[in-house]
């Protein structure tokens, strides 16, 4: 870590009729002057009380990387670089690490990927030595993982807690990046940004927000304290996947919970249960073969089921129900493997998403109430989700379910809300509402690259990356699971180890070369955007208005952002790395 001074001189003119100060630009001071005795004079026309000299010292921390977020990315990358001989820190906005489960304690948080597959590969003694308690591990257990990582491998010194970055620059002079955050300045020839895929909340401005004189509460910002809703009314707005999991736990506590529905969501079966020891020994002896087959999955996840080629419109009745009972009843996202074709043919799509409207009609007992709940868009267009007792909850008396498809709501009001006409009051409201999704946390950070670029600008017709990894016009920066990655429609985990291998193996690349900057072209992402949305458009995934697309924010620009198949997409990294980065400018 290097320090660097910025010396400025700030004189306060007091007009002793105003006793208002004056104070002459620091800036210019500093451009202009030398010493207090170059500074000019007081302006004629003041009648000066006194002249006040204060020094001033801004500090700038300079180091080689500067990783920003301490969720499973940041806590990686600081890990790897610092162990190839960077100097390294990252920025972090909580109090502690975690990323999205640091954020995101509403009740029933849990991971969609199993428990053991959700988890680093990197050091050998860490997967075997922890263990996991459930089948899919729920927040409070996936900090206290992260927490144990950071500490295991001590990696606190390397991070600054309570730091949100506000803005970057990059200097084209030196090839340096500037973060000016919060609490400091910093300078690093390299920034990583591990700012998660969804991290940026998205809350809705509805009218009369600031009327409603109960508590509120967002899903991803949850209060860390808890919240005890015993014997409140209480509202949640949305079905996503946090509504999914949050509404049978608050329905639990509440006197009357009413869900505020805009779209149905389809939602399978966790089947959550314990994770007998025995269970975890079987994996941890072969750890390492199905830690590469993972990596060979689409999805960078492993199932228990075998991987099956056919067509879910060509199966007859008995087989087709047989194996999707079978796989309903097993739980997770290995259902939606039932058949090849479920994301890429209408017709085999329409029929599995017909089966789920079956299930659910067979679990609410109120046949105008399952409809309301039945989505009849395509399935898995959007993140799926999986659920312990979505379903059954809304059988409960006290549990209401509240139709917004046409009318939304009108508006927010002292009492609660107001929608479709009718008047509904409550103690309390969760916003599940979910994030600004790949974009959100980028754009924040009001990232400004060469020729006063900013990345605002650039993403106006939506995310133009190089393989995820790099944004032209915006050198030495990186992006951790960025969009053009397959990210979100991956195993997380597998993603970030990926892509922080790749940018550690590159920065080392550059370190033992002596090259100062690496940038991305346009023709290389152009080229890699284009295939992004061709690989899109062979599946039924930009079909239906979701997050994916960016549809839940209003003005954000509409374009598939993840790209679809690990496995393809890795071996396309290490075929640019193997051709002398090809596809980026290195100087």
């Amino acid at each position: 870590m290097r320090w660097y001074s910025n010396f400025c001189l700030q004189v306060s003119l007091l007009d002793a009729r105003s006793l208002l100060p004056v104070t002459s630009g620091c800036s210019r001071l500093l451009h202009g002057y030398a010493s207090v005795g170059d500074a000019p004079e007081a302006p004629q026309g003041l009648n000066l009380l006194t002249v006040r000299r204060r020094q001033f010292v801004e500090m700038v921390e300079q180091h080689d990387v500067i990783v920003v977020g301490a969720g499973f990315g940041g806590l990686y990358a600081t890990y790897l670089l610092r162990n190839s001989g960077f100097d390294v820190i990252a920025l972090e906005r909580g109090s502690g690490v975690g990323g999205t489960w640091y954020w995101n304690r509403y009740p029933g948080a849990r991971c969609d990927v199993e428990s053991l597959q959700y988890s680093y590969s990197f050091d050998k003694e860490l997967e075997q030595e922890w263990e996991w308690s459930q089948r899919y591990a729920a927040q409070p257990e996936i900090l206290e993982y992260a927490e144990h990582v950071a500490s295991r491998f001590d990696l606190e010194p390397n991070i600054r807690f309570d730091t949100n970055v506000e803005k970057l620059d990059f200097n084209e002079g030196n090839s340096t990046w500037t973060v000016a955050t919060n609490d400091a300045t910093y300078r690093a020839s390299f920034v990583v940004a591990a700012t998660g895929c969804l991290s940026t909340t998205n809350h809705p401005e509805f009218e009369g927000i600031n009327d409603f004189q109960g508590a509120m509460y967002h899903t991803g910002k949850w209060p860390h304290e808890g919240v005890d809703f015993a014997g409140q009314r209480v509202a949640v707005i949305g079905t996503g996947s946090s509504a999914v999991q949050s509404i049978p736990v608050i329905a639990q506590q509440a006197a009357q919970l009413t869900v505020f529905q805009r779209t149905p969501n389809y939602s399978i079966p966790a089947r959550n249960e314990p994770l007998e020891p025995q269970t975890q020994a079987h994996v941890k002896a072969d750890y390492e073969n199905l830690r590469r087959a993972a990596r060979s999955e689409q999805s960078g996840i492993l199932t228990t089921f075998p991987l099956n080629e056919d067509s879910a419109k060509e199966a007859n009745e008995t087989d087709f129900r047989s194996r999707m009972d079978e796989r309903w009843d097993y739980g997770g996202f290995s259902f939606y493997r039932s058949y090849a074709d479920i994301v890429v043919d209408p017709t085999s799509n329409e029929r599995v998403a017909e089966y789920v409207r079956g299930r659910i009609a067979d679990v609410v007992e109120d046949a105008d109430l399952a409809a309301l709940l039945s989505p009849s868009n395509t399935i898995a267009c959007k993140r799926p989700c999986l659920d312990t007792d979505y379903y059954e909850t809304f059988n409960h008396e006290h549990v209401e379910l509240v139709d917004i498809s046409v009318s939304g709501i009108d508006r927010l009001t002292e009492q609660g809300v107001s929608a479709g006409g009718s008047q509904y009051d409550f103690d309390a409201i969760v916003f599940a509402t979910g994030f600004d999704a790949m974009t959100g946390a980028l754009l924040g950070m009001n990232i400004t690259g060469r020729d006063e670029l900013s990345l605002d600008v650039a993403w106006e017709a939506g995310p133009r990356t190089y393989l995820g990894l790099s944004v032209p016009q915006f050198p030495n920066l990186f992006t951790v699971t960025g969009p053009g990655s397959p990210s979100v429609l991956t195993n997380m985990i597998v993603a970030i180890e990926q892509h922080v291998e790749w940018i550690c193996a590159c920065l080392c690349n550059m370190k033992s070369e002596g090259r100062q900057s690496i940038e991305a072209t346009d023709a290389a992402a152009d080229s890699w955007v284009d295939h992004v949305n061709t690989v899109a458009d062979q599946t039924l995934y930009p079909s239906c208005s979701s997050w994916y697309l960016g549809s839940n924010i209003p003005g954000k620009t509409r374009v598939f952002m993840p790209l679809i198949g690990f496995p393809t997409y890795a071996e396309k990294c290490e075929e640019v790395a193997a051709n002398g980065y090809s596809g980026f400018v290195m100087t």
